[in-house]
């Protein structure tokens, strides 16, 4: 799992840096105005209403896969998808005609606050941007199918085209018309299905009609997604309310809560995806073959690499937060108050950070026991937490109340899911995470008190952006050498690879 989920990083960065810099070209266009504002909620509708669906059958597709090839072999296995796909096309006909009718409804739930040239705007941009839900479908599945057949590469490079037409569609929104914005998002959607097609291929796919909703999988797929959809849908409420109650608050601040989120985005999907990508197809075929033993070691396994790698970023995206939005955002039209409310979500999105990176591991490790019920009342409990601090931090608090309330729901969402999965298969190995975590922490803790002092000291001497990469430069070589010294297993574990990856090389 370690080496796959190396590769997968090296290759999200790429396509983390592109995200970073579409989110950096429309700062630097739009700023947190009332059109980034309609064209983020444009792009969320969809997102949210699919995610729904996709979430739910893309996550029971992948043990259920598993076991059909395992039981009956390729071929089955192959229908399977097929008639998956066909179910697919139906659900997304069925969710396009409803935006469509019910365009301008829709958008006031996603933002109440919307009025106006906002309003007609962000409906404009939703009647083109829906089409995309089908490509989406598509997406979640040929990604699931590549990651079964062990090829990750594929599915971690579909960033790639799409976050280069989506920076285009925004630069030429900019000099021609801001339609572009809409249409960008829907074809940078069937540029990611384009471009797994092929790679779907040389794995054997073929796509034959099939479509049979009294299939015993289609099923069983349904059973099991119910909870999972229902547990997307608790999220994604999370995330309406924040936007509605950040449309409510200021003029931006939807604008605003998605460029902190999208840093503290950047963080989770390069170290908590890939690694609960690699993860997930594995556990699947150990709950498969009841090799439990194996499934506890790589989920322990994977819950310590994300400590190891999250929460140093945690306490550097705190510590850092406005001198981070400055060096990414802070240009064009994005101004002294965007950087501040941006900054503000960004410092306590970050507490969260943890939260949301262990519960992801927790949630797939349940998924290929088949068990999709516990996330989901886990997720609802926070979800209600979620809302009521939303609304007594926000009133004090403003944009900051709004992302704090994420964190701490988030934190305790996961708590819960410990719990559960200890009960569900028994020891496995708590006690060294809470070691290794105290460990780390503390060295995250010492990494960040001379990150900010060589950030202090550097600042009277060169710029601001120069001084804040310094610093992190420092942090970085203390906390791997302060963890190098600590005796934690996945960071030796990880050394002792480099040293005959080495060997091997020089012999």
């Amino acid at each position: 799992m370690k080496r796959t989920a190396l590769i997968l990083m090296l290759f999200t960065v790429v396509s983390k840096i592109l995200g970073f810099s579409r989110e950096v070209v429309l700062s630097y266009f739009y700023g947190i105005s009332n059109i980034s504002d309609a064209y983020l909620i444009s792009w969320t509708i969809p997102g949210v209403i699919f995610a729904f669906v996709g979430i739910g059958i893309s996550t029971s597709f992948i043990p259920l896969y598993s076991k059909i090839k395992n039981d009956e072999g390729f071929n089955s296995s192959i229908n399977y998808m097929n008639n998956v796909i066909s179910f697919l096309t139906l659900i997304n006909i069925i969710i396009v005609f409803i935006v469509l009718l019910f365009t301008p409804a829709i958008v006031k739930i996603f933002a109440l606050g919307f009025k106006g040239d906002t309003l007609n705007l962000a409906v404009l941009f939703t009647r083109i941007s829906v089409f995309g839900i089908f490509f989406s479908g598509f997406v979640y599945i040929f990604t699931a199918f590549l990651q079964i057949n062990n090829n990750f590469v594929i599915p971690a490079l579909i960033g790639i085209p799409f976050n280069l037409i989506i920076i285009i569609s925004i630069f030429l929104s900019s000099k021609i018309n801001i339609i572009l914005l809409a249409i960008g998002i829907l074809l940078a959607k069937i540029a990611e299905l384009l471009f797994l097609i092929p790679y779907a291929k040389k794995n054997k796919y073929s796509y034959k009609l099939n479509f049979n909703l009294k299939d015993q999988y289609i099923k069983k797929m349904i059973y099991l997604s119910l909870p999972v959809i229902i547990g997307a849908s608790v999220n994604q409420i999370n995330a309406l309310v924040d936007r509605t109650l950040a449309s409510i608050i200021a003029v931006g601040g939807i604008s605003a809560l998605n460029y902190a989120n999208k840093l503290n985005g950047f963080v989770q999907g390069l170290f908590v995806t890939t690694i609960a990508t690699a993860m997930y197809p594995r556990i699947s075929k150990m709950a498969a073959e009841h090799n439990i033993d194996g499934m506890k070691n790589l989920v322990s396994e994977a819950i310590n690499s994300i400590s190891l790698l999250v929460i140093p970023a945690t306490i550097g995206a705190m510590l850092f937060a406005e001198p981070v939005v400055i060096l990414l955002f802070g240009r064009g039209a994005f101004d002294p108050q965007a950087i501040s409310m941006t900054s503000t979500a960004l410092f306590y999105y970050s507490i969260g950070m943890i939260g949301f990176g262990l519960r992801e591991i927790l949630s797939r490790a349940f998924y290929s026991f088949q068990d999709t019920k516990t996330p989901m009342i886990n997720a609802a409990i926070a979800m209600a937490i979620n809302i009521v601090l939303n609304i007594i931090l926000s009133k004090d608090m403003g944009i900051g109340g709004l992302a704090l309330a994420t964190s701490i729901s988030a934190i305790f969402c996961t708590v819960l899911l410990f719990i559960s999965f200890r009960k569900k298969i028994g020891s496995f190995g708590l006690k060294n995470i809470i070691i290794s975590f105290i460990k780390i922490l503390c060295s995250s803790l010492v990494m960040g008190i001379i990150a900010k002092l060589s950030y202090d000291i550097l600042l009277k001497h060169i710029s601001e952006n120069l001084s804040l990469i310094a610093a992190i430069i420092i942090g970085a070589v203390v906390y791997f050498v302060i963890i190098y010294f600590m005796g934690i297993e996945e960071v030796d574990s990880m050394i002792e690879a480099v040293k005959n990856k080495l060997k091997r090389v020089k012999a």
